[in-house]
């Protein structure tokens, strides 16, 4: 009778070990994925920037009296000057597109993880039960705890993006009087975004793989 139980109670505790694993690997990756945000989120600013004085200077030259000016003898320098200005927000607008990129790999990479943590706990759900899912050290979140931070990390990562990208369809120079604030209007997006959900859930996770480390160490001394 005792070896069935044995084996029955040794059951949650390979996959809780399987589960560590796979969460201290998506932490790694989390971690590099962040930093490529957060240099990805950087670079967009100067390019932001730019189109704002750009901005500017396309509406100034709109007011300017041309034709009563010595340079009314020039009569397309205004349409040239135009599309000059449209070919360098055009430039200042591939440069977004690039960051946009860089970010959108990183979404795409970080639900990739996820989707492989929970895809790992979904084959291991029956072998688990819930009283493990569910359980909580004194200073240790549960697995449930850790796999909520985990998604709510994606949801971050995903939310934030669709933020940018809508942002950046956006910018138009039909719109200069929008194309002027385009860095007060990024500040704002960020602000709203600006909680520290990744670093926390990532301290989080730690606790919980440093936990299932301290526990298969006690039980194999």
């Amino acid at each position: 009778m005792l070896l069935p139980v044995r084996r029955v109670a040794m059951a949650p505790a390979a996959a809780l070990s399987a589960m560590a694993a796979a969460l201290r690997a998506w932490t790694a990756a989390v971690a590099r994925q962040d930093a490529a945000w957060r240099e990805a989120l950087a670079g967009c600013a100067p390019p932001l920037g730019s189109l704002a004085g750009l901005a500017a200077q396309m509406r100034a030259a709109k007011r300017l009296p041309w034709g009563a000016s010595p340079l009314g003898a020039f009569g397309d320098l205004p349409e040239r000057l135009w599309r000059k200005q449209r070919g360098a927000a055009e430039a200042l607008l591939e440069q977004l597109g690039s960051r946009r990129a860089e970010l959108r790999a990183v979404r795409d990479a970080v639900g990739a993880a996820a989707a492989t943590v929970l895809r790992l706990y979904e084959e291991r759900a029956a072998e688990l039960g819930l009283e493990a899912v569910l359980r909580r050290g004194p200073r240790c979140p549960s697995l449930a705890d850790a796999l909520e931070g985990l998604q709510d990390v994606e949801r971050y990562y995903r939310h934030l993006y669709l933020e940018i990208q809508l942002f950046f369809l956006h910018i138009s120079c039909d719109g200069l009087a929008d194309m002027e604030t385009l860095p007060q209007s990024w500040e704002k997006i960020l602000e709203c975004y600006k909680g520290d959900v990744v670093q926390d859930t990532l301290l989080k996770i730690s606790l919980f793989v440093d936990n299932q480390r301290e526990l298969c160490s006690s039980a194999g001394s």
